[in-house]
């Protein structure tokens, strides 16, 4: 590190200092002098709490290790098993009533239902196209993607295709008809929209008509008689009908519609964490920045297409008259969460003692410090209407941990002047402690929960490694079929809304793992809503785009208004299930099969994250299918496969052969203008770190890839 600069005991990288100083500091009213006094003392008192807790964890694991090595295979005694948890403290008794008392909380959050994208910070463009996938076009989402199939002469060929175009429109008036119905006959027939006396009229060849719920018409844009758009509402989700008659789009049709845009990712997750390559200071700075400069309404990114360059700047509000005549402003961005990272990692960016401080201590008064211009209303736009600063926490593990997180955003509030409980926390339920006492988690920060949700892939990677010693696991694709899979994604929302979430929380459903797959997507991912949940990841803004019509076709609050009737009974045995095979006894060629797919995998994503920094992209797996890859996926199938070798069903050679082939095979997929292949030295930083994740999977912490990732990529930069 370039020499630090000495503050108040601390030394802090140039980069971050800078930044604070000349960036992050200038506006907010505070002190320079009194920040880093400030940020030094919550240092001194909550860096030793935090390693305290990852000492805990390590301890906890070596009593399950000792137990699983006494105790081989499936749990036969579920008692037996529940009292050592609880007896060496891993599990905790559930309060006996959780009542959140969370306020000031956005709409966004607290009611609205809707999609939720998570996109790497690191990434102007990707950060801002999020921020401007608050709204989609839905003729561009069904026309650029599957969903239409590219038959019947339907194909998307180089220029526009009128049949396909045609399937197209007829969808969305299908769906049209579906949320906003007439007061009698069908959009399909709209000769025109206009707007009298307060109402929507749609002329139709029989003479006009309204809706068939007056209340859904929201407001317009241009003349009444003549509008450019027509504004209307369902399920807290706004439609918009652009008309524009002289348009290549407009011209072909009755009522001059050339398009239709939805309200799509209502939030999205910036993320500092599973999706970024973040390894130093310079790296993080470039985070942190981004996110002022969203807070500021200020981040742009140039970007260049078809041999053109243009600015792609942060969306303005949407402004239209509503029925009374009055103005009507709905938000033009996404509403924005930010994620840090968890406790288990330290930065270079700030040294207590000449030792590197929790990363996470880092982010959380950083980033907070960043937020104030959206607190202050220092901005272009606001972000939180209701002055809230939102924080999603990943990687937990129980209710302890939660409840030093409260303690450090109480840290951080009291530091930049902000009152306790402006800073909104998120709950990544993703470690199976956490699964197990989910409602003493969410009891631990009462005052300021606003977000719980699933992460199938990280929650399995924990559980993998809490019970590795039990036995050899399922295979991969058999584990959404477990039992405690089929707990973890219905307790989540029962217990959420036991506690008093809904009104005040979102509670979320993780991530659409295939991109280009989106008629997959509409056929599965309603069951999100249907299960409860109002907000669920999407890997893209078009993905937003078409799962925004499941919020449409689902009334969640009324799911929720049931679930929470019926109530949350206990699935705690179900959960407890380990993921043991009964039978290990597979084919060689189902080893092989299973061996392959994971290391493919593992090697086709930690070859961008550490030779190029790509922390999350589409990585072609082992058919050729473009699949997103984050460090979650990664945890999954390193551990997967670690397990494996623990066992005997995969012998070291056997790992050691099939990471050379599935090298080849992602050299083969990836390779390119300068593209330096793995193979045949199979030397190179990457092809280390993935073989590492496997072979040192047990010694990892919790399993997790970062340690390894970070050592990886701190040297490949500087190889150069």
């Amino acid at each position: 590190m370039t020499e630090a600069v000495q503050v108040h005991g601390l030394e802090i990288a140039p980069e971050l200092h800078a930044f604070v100083r000349d960036e992050a500091l200038p506006g907010s009213g505070i002190d320079e002098d009194a920040f880093w006094s400030g940020f030094a003392a919550l240092l001194r008192d909550l860096v030793p709490v935090n390693r305290r807790l990852l000492a805990r964890r390590a301890e906890l694991q070596w009593a399950l290790d000792e137990w699983h090595t006494e105790h081989p295979g499936p749990v036969t005694d579920a008692d037996a098993y529940e009292a050592f948890l609880r007896g060496i403290g891993y599990l905790v008794d559930a309060p006996a009533e959780v009542a959140v008392t969370t306020s000031g909380v956005d709409p966004e959050v607290a009611v609205v239902a809707g999609p939720q994208l998570v996109v790497p910070l690191t990434n102007a463009r990707f950060a801002v196209n999020a921020a401007n996938a608050r709204w989609g076009s839905l003729y561009d989402a069904l026309y650029g993607t599957d969903v239409v199939p590219e038959t019947d002469g339907r194909e998307k060929g180089t220029s526009y295709n009128p049949v396909r175009g045609d399937e197209v429109v007829a969808r969305v008036r299908r769906f049209l008809d579906d949320a906003f119905p007439l007061a009698q006959g069908s959009h399909a027939d709209a000769q025109g929209y206009t707007v009298r006396e307060g109402a929507l009229e749609v002329a139709l060849p029989g003479g006009p008509v309204g809706l068939a719920d007056p209340s859904a018409f929201v407001g317009h844009r241009g003349s009444a008689e003549t509008p450019e758009a027509v504004v209307l509402v369902h399920h807290g989700l706004h439609v918009e009908i652009v008309v524009d008659p002289a348009g290549p789009v407009g011209a072909r049709d009755a009522a001059g519609v050339a398009d239709v845009v939805v309200e799509a990712a209502v939030t999205t997750i910036m993320d500092l964490e599973d999706s970024v390559a973040a390894v130093d200071a310079a790296d993080k700075v470039a985070g942190y920045r981004n996110w002022l400069q969203l807070m500021q309404g200020t981040l742009a990114e140039d970007v260049t297409k078809g041999g053109r360059t243009f600015r792609r700047e942060l969306a303005p509000d949407r402004v239209l008259q509503g029925r009374d005549g009055a103005e009507v402003v709905l938000p033009g961005r996404s509403l924005l969460w930010l994620r840090q990272v968890g406790h288990l990692m330290t930065t270079d960016a700030v040294l207590l003692e000449g030792e590197e401080v929790p990363e996470g201590i880092v982010d959380a008064v950083v980033t907070t410090l960043c937020g104030l211009a959206d607190v202050q209303q220092r901005g272009r736009f606001r972000n939180s209407r209701t002055g809230a600063v939102y924080t999603v926490k990943p990687k937990m593990h129980g209710p302890e941990e939660v409840a030093f997180t409260d303690a450090l955003l109480s840290r951080t509030e009291a530091l930049l002047g902000l009152t306790t409980g402006t800073i909104k926390l998120g709950i990544m339920d993703e470690e199976r402690r956490t699964s197990v006492n989910l409602a003493a988690c969410i009891a631990a920060a009462r005052g300021r929960v606003a977000f719980i949700n699933t992460g199938f892939l990280d929650r399995t990677g924990d559980e993998l490694h809490t019970s590795m010693l039990a036995g050899p696991m399922v295979r991969k694709a058999d584990m959404r079929d477990t039992a405690w899979i089929d707990a973890y994604e219905a307790q989540n929302v029962a217990i959420g809304l036991a506690c008093g979430l809904r009104g005040r929380a979102q509670i979320g459903k993780g991530m659409w793992a295939r991109p280009d797959d989106m008629a997959a997507m509409l056929e599965a991912k309603i069951g999100h809503p249907r299960a409860g949940a109002n907000c669920a990841w999407v890997p893209s803004p078009t993905a937003a785009t078409l799962h925004a019509l499941h919020y449409h076709q689902v009334d969640v609050a009324a799911v929720q208004d049931e679930l929470a009737a019926a109530g949350a009974g206990s699935r705690l045995r179900d959960l407890l299930t380990l993921p043991v095979a009964a039978d290990a006894g597979w084919s060689a060629d189902e080893r092989t099969a299973e061996l392959e797919n994971n290391l493919q995998g593992v090697l086709g994503y930690v070859k961008r994250w550490v030779d190029d920094g790509i922390g999350c992209s589409k990585v072609p797996d082992i058919h050729g299918t473009a699949l997103m890859e984050d460090r979650a996926t990664c945890r999954i199938s390193s551990q997967h496969v670690a397990n494996w070798l623990r066992h005997g069903v995969v012998t070291a050679d056997e790992v050691d052969d099939a990471l050379h082939r599935m090298a080849d095979v992602v050299d083969a997929q990836q390779a390119g203008e300068g593209y330096v292949p793995m193979g045949p030295g199979y030397d190179g930083q990457a092809f280390l770190a993935a073989r590492d994740l496997v072979v040192r999977g047990m010694e990892l912490p919790s399993g997790y890839t970062e340690p390894v990732l970070h050592e990886r990529r701190r040297l490949r930069k500087q190889e150069g």
